[in-house]
């Protein structure tokens, strides 16, 4: 299993992806999910994945190498699309054809090729913008009203985005509240892990702010989650106890 979310603000993208995609007493399997797809300057494309690894990694190769496009019999590759919504049309033509070649002879194995992708980015003057792309290749794209979007094991991480991320929220803030709710999900489930891949971009920068991995001796993500901790004991404690079952 995997975490991945999104988070736009009126500042720019943030994109968080763990790593793990086996959990077990000895059994854990490192993978990058989020790749970074950028020319500085001139466009900067972020794609996190959950699901099939074979599925993920065949679509990633396609986009990067080339997809011939059915109609034209061009061949198209990611970072030669002309806007954001053309580059999310192809991450979905590459989706199906990994899936379609993955799942040939294969269909009773047992085997889930399901997968689901974040894709995020600007491409020169166009507008920053965030896709959840689905196996079948279709996809829907973040608004205003709920700036994130998340793929894989999304629960324990959803109530802190639901309560503390906005459209107006700053783009930092919004990385740490990713990294927040990143960090609440390993927690309560091992499937989720570290290391933890981040990519921060600005509106209209043109170039990543932050790409980098961060493992168990980040001494900022150490302090993150140890004064999450504290945050959270200190708010049950200054609340008012039930009034219920008698005077206390």
């Amino acid at each position: 299993m995997t975490y991945c979310c999104g988070i736009l603000v009126r500042g720019g993208l943030v994109m968080i992806a763990d790593t793990r995609t086996n959990a077990g007493l000895d059994n854990i399997s490192t993978f990058r999910k989020l790749h970074v797809f950028e020319q500085p300057g001139e466009r900067v494309m972020m794609l996190a994945t959950a699901g099939n690894l074979s599925v993920t990694q065949g679509a990633v190769t396609l986009l990067a190498e080339g997809l011939e496009n059915p109609e034209t019999h061009e061949i198209e590759r990611l970072v030669d699309a002309p806007g954001m919504l053309e580059a999310a049309q192809l991450v979905g033509r590459a989706v199906r054809r990994s899936h379609a070649m993955a799942g040939e002879g294969a269909e009773d194995s047992g085997v889930s090729f399901d997968v689901s992708l974040l894709f995020g980015g600007q491409i020169g003057s166009g507008p920053l913008r965030l896709f959840m792309v689905y196996t079948a290749g279709n996809f829907i794209e973040c608004t205003q009203d709920t700036p994130y979007l998340q793929i894989g094991e999304h629960k324990y991480g959803k109530p802190i985005l639901d309560r503390a991320v906005s459209f107006d929220t700053d783009v930092l803030d919004a990385l740490k509240i990713g990294l927040i709710s990143m960090d609440s999900t390993i927690r309560s489930n091992l499937s989720v892990g570290l290391p933890v891949d981040i990519a921060l971009l600005r509106r209209d920068a043109l170039r990543t702010d932050v790409s980098t991995r961060i493992d168990g001796s980040d001494p900022y993500f150490r302090d993150l989650r140890e004064s999450w901790s504290r945050a959270l004991r200190a708010a049950h404690i200054a609340i008012p106890a039930p009034p219920y079952g008698g005077a206390r």
